[in-house]
């Protein structure tokens, strides 16, 4: 495995060579005459065709916001640099237009006509625009699959686009039965309680999974290629084989980021990246519309590490696990294309810039070291507003924090966002809660008119700018130690990212303890006479966990001779060294999650904590 994680350096090779690339770009266009015409020109003609839109109060501006320069060594720097929203090297966006309302009034051109923020069409609105779809992803899982069901329908009864996201329960995130000892009382608490097909069916009841207009995406790991089999035997089962290519989500799938930080790792690490592999190359040839991983730095963040950590370890990750499937011979623009990423946006100023960067270093490094081709190259990132910053003194105060999260998320034109509820520090969000976390998207980028008429609003100011190299700089030289101890799983076996992670999480309770890190409500400006606020926590009760068991047994005894046949059938092809997942989509069908996940452990083992 030691040569899977080889390419980081030369990733670190592939920025810094084309950042002098740019600097020689910039040199270029200021001593060949011809050359620095010519993107004097482009420039021109660029802005010459970007649309005019106007505002509410009849202000015209143009649809894409572009520096005010003409001088041809500074435009250079910007093209090549940057690049204009949805061109190489992507710093300014992965697709030409994000957020932005369907053009009602054009005086000039056709600059991005029509695109939509994650590179689709949305649907026609009354006067024959493209609608965008929108870019809130709604999080929600709750006691049994029914109740989260519900949930979801409440989230989305004024939402054009229908993009969940499921959270499961303690025992599902662990490969676990709910009826197995001692977690009765975990069952459906924190999310929602998943043991079988028939869970998963009822789970998503009443969306259309195959339509162009519904995602689903599930936050789980350890045994995400047993729930992702779930999740497609369910489809097929609702609207028939055909319904395969046309499903369309993500699930977490991320190995790497559960040993450096979360800990839900219920395989030994070589085992859970074959499966995720395998995984990988049923999803690449069978699901074109499908993203097998999402390579999440939100837990790496929620564990205590700085930003700059985050994105670096995200971003070794995803380049790790790139080599990894290549190595198994998916090509990399099969499976490039279906790669995504999920970042933490919280309060500090690096956060102005993260996510740009890290469009950009992935850009660079997929075309450069990777030889991925456009589609490759893109960054596609949902967001996450920061869980760690919500705070249980004066919780209320969170919902501004959210609101300034929101706006760095946006400013770092993310491809989607989820924004967490105020409450978040007592319990399971309750509706009201849920809805306001869900308006505070919806103002922004429907009442306010930051985002929704014109790209680069607010990006390239100086100060963005100076946190941009500073947060380059810091990443790369994160990558050079990484690469020292001998790529991301010599690393990860010797605890270096965990480690790391844990010195940020000390340092900043540190600093919160000795009040240089001021929060508000918290160590400064706090009301002294405060009360504890009453929130009704949400609980699953015990006839509902009762009723999860109950079901559970009737799977079982129902599939019983079934589920040894199929059980064996997937001992011996893991044992043969074989993809197991078309075997694990037979399984599913009449074996539960806890079944597979112990027959799976039998053979290649439990994963056993590094010390």
């Amino acid at each position: 495995m030691e040569n899977v994680m080889s390419k980081l350096g030369q990733v670190v090779e592939a920025v810094e060579n084309y950042n002098k690339f740019v600097l020689d770009q910039v040199k270029r266009a200021r001593s060949d005459e011809k050359f620095g015409r010519e993107l004097v020109d482009r420039w021109n003609e660029t802005k010459a065709k970007t649309p005019v839109t106007h505002t509410p109060t009849g202000l015209p501006l143009p649809r894409l916001a572009l520096p005010e320069i003409d001088e041809p060594g500074e435009i250079a720097r910007y093209l090549f640099g940057e690049g204009l929203p949805g061109e190489f090297p992507f710093l300014n966006g992965a697709y030409r237009e994000m957020y932005l309302e369907p053009v009602r009034q054009i005086e000039t051109g056709s600059y991005g006509k029509g695109a939509s923020g994650d590179g689709t069409k949305g649907k026609a609105s009354g006067n024959g625009a493209q609608a965008p779809e929108e870019p809130t992803r709604l999080f929600s899982g709750l006691m049994l699959a029914e109740d989260t069901n519900e949930r979801f329908h409440y989230l989305t009864q004024h939402q054009r686009t229908h993009r969940l996201s499921t959270a499961f329960d303690g025992p599902t995130l662990y490969g676990i039965d709910s009826d197995a000892d001692g977690v009765f009382g975990k069952i459906g608490e924190g999310g929602v309680a998943i043991d079988t097909v028939e869970d998963m069916v009822r789970l998503y009841d009443g969306f259309d999974l195959g339509s162009p207009g519904f995602s689903a995406s599930m936050t789980i790991s350890g045994p995400a290629p047993i729930i992702m089999a779930m999740y497609i035997a369910a489809a097929k089962r609702r609207f028939g084989p055909k319904v395969v290519p046309k499903l369309r989500g993500t699930i977490q799938a991320d190995i790497f980021k559960e040993v450096q930080a979360q800990n839900e790792t219920i395989f030994p690490i070589e085992a859970s990246l074959r499966f995720l592999t395998d995984m990988v190359e049923f999803t690449t040839h069978e699901m074109p519309r499908w993203y097998p991983i999402s390579i999440s730095g939100y837990h790496i963040g929620e564990a205590g590490s700085t930003p700059v950590q985050q994105a670096a370890y995200t971003l070794s990750n995803g380049f790790a696990y790139a080599e990894m499937f290549a190595a198994r011979g998916i090509p990399i623009d099969q499976f490039g294309p279906r790669l995504s990423f999920f970042l933490d946006c919280g309060l500090d100023v690096e956060y102005i810039a993260l996510a740009r960067v890290s469009r950009r270093i992935w850009a660079i490094g997929m075309r450069d070291a990777f030889g991925a081709g456009p589609r490759g190259q893109l960054f596609k990132l949902h967001t996450q507003t920061s869980g760690r910053s919500l705070i249980a003194a004066e919780f209320k105060n969170n919902l501004t924090r959210t609101a300034a999260e929101l706006i760095l998320a946006y400013m770092n034109a993310t491809n989607s966002c989820h924004s967490n509820s105020a409450d978040e520090p007592f319990t399971t969000p309750s509706e009201e809660w849920i809805r306001l976390a869900a308006h505070g998207q919806a103002i922004l980028l429907e009442e306010s008119g930051i985002f929704k008429h014109t790209m680069n609003m607010l990006s390239g100011s100086p100060g963005m700018k100076a946190v941009e190299r500073a947060v380059e700089r810091a990443i790369l030289d994160e990558f050079r130690e990484i690469e020292r101890l001998g790529g991301v799983l010599a690393a990860v076996e010797d605890r270096y990212q965990r480690s790391q992670i844990q010195n940020a999480a000390h340092r900043y309770e540190q600093q919160i303890y000795e009040g240089t890190r001021p929060i508000i409500g918290l160590n400064k400006y706090r009301n002294g006479e405060e009360h504890a606020p009453e929130i009704k926590l949400a609980r699953t009760p015990r006839k509902r966990q009762q009723l999860q068991v109950d079901r559970l047994a009737k799977f079982k005894k129902k599939n019983a001779e079934k589920a040894k046949r199929a059980l064996d059938n997937l001992a011996a092809t893991v044992d043969r060294g074989k993809n197991c997942f078309l075997t694990l989509l037979e399984a599913v069908e009449v074996c539960s999650l806890g079944q597979i996940t112990g027959r799976l452990q039998e053979v290649v083992g439990r994963f056993r904590p590094m010390v």
